[in-house]
């Protein structure tokens, strides 16, 4: 009798494993699949969030992407973005703007008119990056830092080292040029 328990005992104890191993290949599976669709979900939001598409590219080749930024005595070169609103804005100067600083990372200015918004979320704003938020809101940001908010790219101080020291934590008068 001793010796049917055993084999009975056995047996459960050899189908118990063959379930368990059922189990953790099943578990596996679901494990992968889901870091899968992670994976693949993370890689999709990252490019439909942080890059911008090809007309919120700087064009850099173009004499007609340059224009001037002018604070104080300090003079920075910026390239404008290839942008409804970079052209519209860029049809606007010579302006001369007292601009709001903002969270001690920007100075903001409400334009009169509206330009054309193309929004995308960048994810980083980068020192030197000059945006529009919302369709009137110029935005000149001299530090980097990640952000949630979506922007139209307007366009990039080259060399914007200088810019915290050069702007401070007051309002700016920023003059913007194409000469």
């Amino acid at each position: 009798m001793n010796k049917i328990f055993r084999i009975n005992t056995d047996n459960v104890n050899t189908l118990l494993l063959i379930a368990d191993h059922q189990k953790a290949q099943t578990l596996k599976q679901i494990c992968l699949s889901l870091l899968l669709l992670l994976t693949l979900g993370n890689s999709y939001a990252a490019q439909s969030t942080t890059k911008p598409t090809s007309t919120q590219q700087a064009s850099i080749n173009s004499e007609e992407s340059r224009m001037w930024i002018t604070i104080g005595e300090r003079r920075f070169a910026a390239t404008l973005a290839d942008t409804d609103a970079a052209r519209e804005f860029a049809a606007m100067l010579p302006l001369t703007l007292d601009m709001d600083d903002l969270n001690s990372n920007e100075k903001k200015f409400d334009l009169s008119n509206a330009l054309t918004k193309n929004t995308y979320q960048p994810g980083i704003i980068h020192n030197g990056d000059i945006m529009l938020w919302g369709s009137r809101t110029l935005v000149v940001f001299y530090k980097t830092f990640d952000t949630p908010y979506s922007y139209t790219r307007i366009g990039h101080i080259e060399n914007s080292d200088d810019l915290p020291r050069e702007l401070g934590h007051s309002n700016a008068i920023i003059r913007f040029s194409k000469d």
